[in-house]
């Protein structure tokens, strides 16, 4: 698509826009159109009095008497009363132009935030794997705010700018055709200035704003990791990176400056040179008696109230490019293809029995993380997956919750094709705790509804004490109504494990997944999370992705993972038996175990002397 056929494209989506609140911007259309008929009146009323006192009567108008005695005094006061009424009527008019127009553009970007937003939440993980939060933050915010802007008051303005252009010109020519000549000699030259100049500041515009993106992005990185920045002293490493992502966003806005600048420049020399044709040309005309000193006047005032909004145009199609620029960055995003959540609903409950045949699976093509995988896992059964990292453990997870499609070979879930079962049953129907799990900063009841909207205070008790977390629940002073900090930062590492846990179990899950959920917890813990896990076995099909080997001993079966093969399958008695990758971990962590408890017993020897 060439560039004038994706400006079209971005004016036609302005246009779509505004569905709904054209009526709004109509009335903004006609206040305005009025308005300027009535700010136009005015010089017209004060040529009349200078060209009447002038000549001894009101030039122009037949059948008003000489002014003689009162009635000068008549006629002087009754046109400073048409003026104020002519600039109150202007103002009212000017009032309900800027209200109607910002009514109607508060209502388009309510909506187009609503639309973004709503489309965020659909957008397939595919697409936030690759995505930096700062830079969407930015385009939800940021843009959305220029195009806010930009429909309260600039595409008013652009039309207000080209209607008084229209519009003085006939009542110009109408007073004097020559001076109209002299007065509109440099206009032209103003409007291709102010045009070059959107052409060019929209590509800078474009740059500046990847630039700042980048730079928010750093900012939100940073501060979403600061605890690991300050553990590894990284301080000074970081403030080098945002210095150099401010220093870039810096250069940009320098440029466009220099470009704003140039323009101002320019155009401010052509306005006032233009008001200097008039007052030149116009006293010289005057001095030969071919116009009046008020058509003088009239002419000098018209051309100042045209010749300063053509000026201020730049400033206006400034505000179009970013508009544009912020149009397009939004588009990007609403572009891209939702998760479908039309399936029909199901016709029976989503079971835990799964069979998977021949499964292979890549993020990026040619690259797969899964391969050739068979593997059956009964209802109620505990499935515990070892592996190194890269193996396809967590890949195995996504594919069976569908954050991931698969396209080779063959998942079913209770008897039916994964891929013809609905996204929104498949997940309603699995409990997932992930490793590090996210927690809103909310109440400990706000967290846990996460799982199940609407589930009973009781209900919330009972997996909060099914996942052992119910005792450090009650010891809060405002129990389930305590706030979380953000991400969980005013719990421990255990309690949000376990609340995790809880979060999951609200649901009553038909499949219940812990993707590694217990490497970063302590042994206490991962204890009262496995006596929990163990007294609610058979209840719902349960895969546990595991480092350690205390975690899984109670599984019914352990699959063994590497480079995306089930390379081991069967149960803890039979693996410790076979040579392979499982029997060297077990042999490895007891290794270690031994080892550690021998330095324990060391350290509290007695020190002979």
């Amino acid at each position: 698509m060439n560039t004038k056929e994706h400006q079209h494209g971005h004016y036609q989506e302005l246009w779509a826009l505004t569905h709904g609140q054209r009526l709004r911007y109509g009335g903004a259309i006609a206040a305005m159109f009025v308005g300027i008929g009535f700010t136009y009146a005015m010089p017209l009323i004060v040529k009349w009095c200078i060209d009447g006192i002038m000549a001894g009567e009101f030039a122009g108008l037949s059948g008003f008497p000489p002014l003689e005695g009162h009635h000068a005094y008549v006629y002087l006061v009754g046109a400073a009363l048409a003026v104020v009424v002519c600039t109150a009527i202007g103002g009212l008019l000017t009032y309900l132009r800027s209200r109607w127009a910002a009514v109607a553009s508060q209502h388009i970007i309510r909506r187009v935030r609503d639309r973004l937003y709503t489309h965020l939440e659909h957008l397939p993980t595919r697409f936030h794997d690759t995505s930096e939060t700062g830079d969407l933050i930015q385009r939800c915010s940021s843009d959305v705010e220029t195009i806010r802007t930009f429909l309260a008051g600039q595409i008013i303005q652009i039309g207000r700018t080209l209607l008084m252009v229209l519009t003085v010109a006939p009542v110009l020519f109408w007073m004097d055709f020559k001076l109209a000549l002299v007065s509109l000699s440099l206009m032209p030259l103003l409007f291709f200035f102010a045009f070059q100049f959107f052409n060019r500041v929209k590509d800078l515009f474009q740059k500046r704003d990847e630039a700042e993106a980048a730079m928010s992005a750093q900012l939100q990185e940073n501060l979403t990791g600061i605890r690991v920045v300050r553990a590894f002293a990284r301080q000074a490493h970081e403030i080098d990176e945002f210095a150099d992502k401010n220093r870039a966003f810096r250069d940009q806005d320098q440029k466009l400056n220099v470009v704003m600048a140039f323009y101002w420049t320019l155009s401010d020399i052509l306005s006032m040179l233009q008001m200097g044709l008039v007052l030149v040309a116009g006293a010289y005309w005057l001095m030969a008696g071919d116009i009046g000193v008020g058509t003088l006047f009239a002419f000098y005032t018209y051309v100042g109230m045209v010749i300063w909004p053509i000026r201020h145009l730049g400033r206006v199609l400034q505000d179009v490019g970013k508009a544009m620029v912020s149009l397009g960055r939004l588009n990007h995003i609403l572009a891209e293809t939702e998760e479908s959540f039309d399936e029909p609903e199901p016709s029976h409950p989503i079971a835990g029995d799964i069979r998977i045949r021949d499964l292979s699976f890549a993020f990026e093509p040619g690259k797969d993380v899964l391969k050739h995988i068979d593997l059956n896992i009964s209802e109620g059964e505990t499935l515990a997956i070892l592996g190194p990292p890269g193996s396809g453990k967590s890949a195995l997870i996504q594919v069976l919750m569908r954050l991931y499609d698969y396209d080779r070979g063959s998942i079913t879930v209770g008897g039916t094709e994964l891929r013809e079962l609905p996204r929104k049953s498949v997940r309603a129907a699995m409990g997932v705790v992930l490793q590090e799990p996210f927690l809103y900063s909310r109440s400990i009841r706000d967290n846990l509804r996460v799982g199940r909207d609407g589930a009973t205070d009781e209900e919330l008790l009972a997996a909060a004490s099914e996942a052992a977390v119910a005792d450090s629940i009650s010891s809060f002073r405002n129990g389930m109504q305590s706030m979380v900090g953000e991400r969980g930062v005013t719990l421990s590492g255990g309690q949000r494990q376990r609340l995790a846990l809880a979060r999951a179990l609200v649901r009553d899950p038909a499949v219940l997944i812990m993707d590694d959920s217990l490497s970063a917890v302590d042994t206490g813990t991962e204890k009262r999370i496995l006596e929990a896990l163990r007294a609610r076995k058979g209840r719902a099909t349960t895969i546990v992705i595991a480092h350690r080997l205390s975690s899984i001993n109670d599984a019914d079966r352990i699959i063994v993972m590497d480079d995306g093969h089930i390379v081991q399958s069967g149960p803890h008695s039979k693996l410790i038996d076979e040579d392979g990758p499982y029997r060297r971990l077990c042999q490895l962590q007891s290794s270690l175990e031994s080892s550690l408890k021998r330095d324990l017993e060391s350290s509290k020897e007695p020190t002979r002397v």
